[in-house]
């Protein structure tokens, strides 16, 4: 066993490299790529760089749901890197710069509560799989996640990008287009670096099933852990460098933008591909609701003097490491708030 567990941590090394190394040169080329399109300052951090360092998370749910047929696995590792964003990326920025992250009403009231809007849609669309399809109490409550439910999410989605394409209108007349970037290239790169990023999400998701077979624990355990830190890898070095460069609002919006496409986008795609699949009511919305908590405590963080101070920032990597805990109690029995079979 532990040669077997040695041999799964250095795959999984070696994936979560090729996510940073792959999403590096993904994000370099999404925003030559936008710097030649014009696209304003103001829409690249929420849109342009929260998508572009999703991808890992989008490959997950690709992944998971139809090669894997595990929805739990890859709905945890969508949920686990959502509330790893949310507490530990502004977290490492504010100490990355040494001092206080910088907020303003715009991050906090437009960006920061369509977020919590967007995790509660998901939140509700999962209630509403249970209510339609007809499920009887019991130990684990199921639903059915199908395509017409799906599209409520999506179509959340496209009044995000109407609002952020409102945005590029409004300040079109300030961008300028940059000459001398040669768009074919980097679309090339773009397409070579969303395969890799592909091949190494598959490794991860492997390891994490090898994990879960080996130690006689829920997979959900090692997406909601490993492949949700390993696939939040580029969205943390893109804050933490826009922290360090003192663009605060860039730093925190990306983490902001990156979920709401994770949450409103990877995850319904996702069963799209896949047509139905079933959702354990009874485990999903516990993590969910945790997800909610550290929403909130970002917002109401955020929202008091308008920054994120270092004493903030401690307790939010704190509610992390309890959030850790608390998975691996349930993973091994000690405690049953999720209503696993023991």
């Amino acid at each position: 066993m532990p040669v077997t567990l040695l041999l799964i941590a250095c795959a999984a090394g070696a994936s979560a490299v090729l996510l940073w190394i792959s999403c590096d040169w993904l994000g370099g080329a999404s925003q030559r790529l936008a710097d030649h399109y014009g696209i304003p300052t103001i829409v690249k951090g929420s849109v342009i760089t929260a998508v572009s360092s999703s991808v890992p998370e989008f490959a997950t749910a690709l992944l998971a749901i139809p090669v894997h047929g595990d929805f739990e696995l890859g709905l945890a590792a969508i949920i686990g890197s959502a509330i790893y964003n949310v507490l530990v990326i502004p977290a490492c920025s504010v100490f990355a710069r040494g001092r206080s992250l910088q907020a303003n009403r715009e991050l906090v009231f437009r960006e920061a509560l369509f977020y919590l809007v967007a995790v509660i849609v998901l939140l509700l669309v999962i209630c509403l799989a249970v209510v339609y399809d007809g499920a009887e109490p019991g130990p684990d409550v199921r639903g059915t996640f199908t395509r017409p439910l799906a599209l409520l999410p999506l179509l959340l989605y496209g009044l995000y990008l109407y609002i952020q394409y409102e945005e590029v209108r409004d300040h079109r007349q300030h961008a300028v287009r940059v000459d001398g970037i040669h768009p074919l290239r980097e679309w090339t790169i773009l397409v070579v670096c969303i395969g890799l990023i592909c091949v190494g999400v598959e490794v991860l998701l492997r390891c994490a099933i090898a994990l879960g077979d080996l130690l006689n624990t829920p997979t959900f355990l090692w997406g909601m852990t490993m492949v949700a830190a390993a696939t939040s890898i580029p969205d943390t070095l893109i804050s933490v460098n826009e922290a360090k460069v003192g663009r605060s609002d860039a730093s925190i919006s990306n983490v902001l933008g990156s979920n709401v496409f994770d949450l409103l986008v990877a995850v319904p795609v996702g069963v799209l591909i896949a047509g139905s699949v079933s959702v354990s009511f009874t485990m999903t919305v516990p993590m969910m609701a945790f997800l909610v908590l550290a929403t909130i405590v970002l917002l109401v963080f955020m929202r008091r003097d308008m920054k994120l101070d270092r004493r903030e920032a401690g307790m939010m990597l704190l509610l992390y490491v309890s959030f850790g805990l608390w998975m691996t109690s349930e993973a091994f029995g000690i405690t049953s708030v999720l209503g696993l079979p023991s």
